[in-house]
């Protein structure tokens, strides 16, 4: 009851600050709100009364928020004034230097963009996805089956990590015992230098990233060497609109799939468990009745929101919503906060595993740049739920989660739990 009331107690001084605060001093792509969890009552405000807000100063230099669920679609939707190019500054609200600027298909515009994620596209078909299905729950069963009963362990590293890590490994058909290296890589590619961050320095991170492109270099040669096979690596290789990328757009891609493939679907598992935990009636809803994993797994997705916004940069002069975006100007938006939009989702800040229109979220983003790989992730974690839900009555979260100290991808570094004996 203390803890509860001791969260309460926080939670009215966080929207007292958020509502005393004038807007023009609203900062919400600061990382350290999203490390410590305090960053909602800033986009509710920004969602009521400035919904495409301007923010003149910040780490990451100035920047509009664009906060509601249908204004978010409408820039995602807007390629001609709303650019996803690299060589304008890419998708996150960090700006990289333009030496070490890297082009994937996330960060290319039409025409360009389609021709490199149809490449990659037959990885995610229906079929193909069956196929994989059968090893994902043979992984998932493997994992599930050597955890420790009774013990206080980090579901993030033993499970979400793994399992993820695991899957990319297959998926790229890289080598089994060298597969935490993605991970690594995972992290690194979205990470902020500094005290907080995976490394200190960009010197640290780019180095890190010099050893996943040269890794993948030597992969890359044995792949076009071989006839054409169905993991992505072989596809990129033998694709014709990837087999002659330059080594900057070879690693941009080797990311985006790596961060999609790894970020997303960890945070959610984790973020799963942290979700029940705090929703007991929904935890018991879903033990009683396994088929409401159909709709628990997107409505999970939705309220963890694993990235928590993505980026444009504006071609030309646009007034949008009255407000007069220049040419050159970053504009971020924020996928979180439209998940919480109670305008498009009926009690947003309510955990049903139940509801009616689960999948009416925005954690995939909207339109071309919408997820390749959505539907992986979502049998991924329905699978290792149903896998869960066969063994165990009962995970037991027995401390805080640390989060990531980051405003782009939004999950938990660890998360102590417990399986009841």
């Amino acid at each position: 009851m203390h803890g509860t009331l001791e969260s309460a107690a926080k939670l009215d001084a966080l929207r007292e600050r958020a509502s005393s605060l004038p807007l023009e001093q609203f900062d919400p792509g600061d990382p350290e709100l999203f490390r410590t969890d305090t960053f909602w009552p800033y986009f509710d405000r920004l969602r009521r009364e400035d919904p495409v807000h301007y923010c003149g100063d910040s780490m990451f230099g100035p920047y509009w928020s664009v906060t509601r669920y249908n204004d978010i679609m409408e820039i995602e939707t807007n390629h001609s004034v709303f650019s996803s190019a690299s060589s304008l500054g890419g998708i996150t609200i960090r700006d990289i230097d333009p030496d070490l600027r890297r082009e994937s298909f996330i960060s290319m515009d039409p025409p360009r963009h389609a021709a490199q994620r149809k490449t990659v596209a037959p990885m995610f078909t229906p079929t193909h996805l069956d196929n994989l299905a059968l090893n994902i729950r043979q992984r998932s069963a493997e994992c599930l089956d050597n955890l420790p009963v009774g013990e206080v362990f980090d579901w993030v590293d033993q499970v979400s990590i793994e399992l993820t890590t695991q899957m990319l490994a297959v998926l790229f058909d890289f080598p089994w015992e060298d597969r935490r290296k993605l991970t690594r890589w995972s992290d690194i590619a979205t990470t902020i230098p500094g005290p907080d961050g995976v490394v200190a320095t960009e010197d640290e991170r780019q180095a890190e990233l010099a050893e996943c492109a040269g890794y993948f270099a030597r992969l890359w040669k044995e792949r076009i060497a071989q006839p054409p096979k169905s993991d992505l690596l072989s596809m990129m290789a033998h694709g014709p609109a990837t087999r002659d990328m330059d080594a900057r757009n070879f690693l941009g891609n080797l990311v985006l799939l790596i961060v999609g493939g790894n970020d997303t679907t960890r945070n959610t598992m984790s973020g799963a468990i942290h979700a029940l935990s705090q929703h007991p009636e929904e935890y018991r809803k879903l033990r009683e009745n396994p088929a409401l994993i159909d709709t628990f797994v997107p409505e999970v997705i939705r309220w963890q929101t694993p990235l928590a916004h993505m980026r444009r940069t504006a071609l030309a002069d646009f007034e949008f919503r009255g407000k007069q975006i220049k040419k050159g100007d970053k504009v971020v938006m924020w996928y979180v906060s439209g998940n919480r939009d109670e305008e498009m989702i009926e009690k947003p800040y309510d955990f049903i595993i139940d509801r009616a229109r689960p999948r009416t979220h925005i954690s995939f983003g909207f339109g071309i740049h919408r997820c390749v790989g959505l539907r992986l992730a979502e049998l991924q974690l329905k699978i290792i739920w149903e896998e869960i839900l066969k063994r165990f009555d009962h995970i037991e979260v027995v401390g805080e989660p640390k989060r990531v100290y980051s405003s782009f991808v939004k999950g938990l570094e660890t998360l102590p739990v417990r399986i009841a004996a």
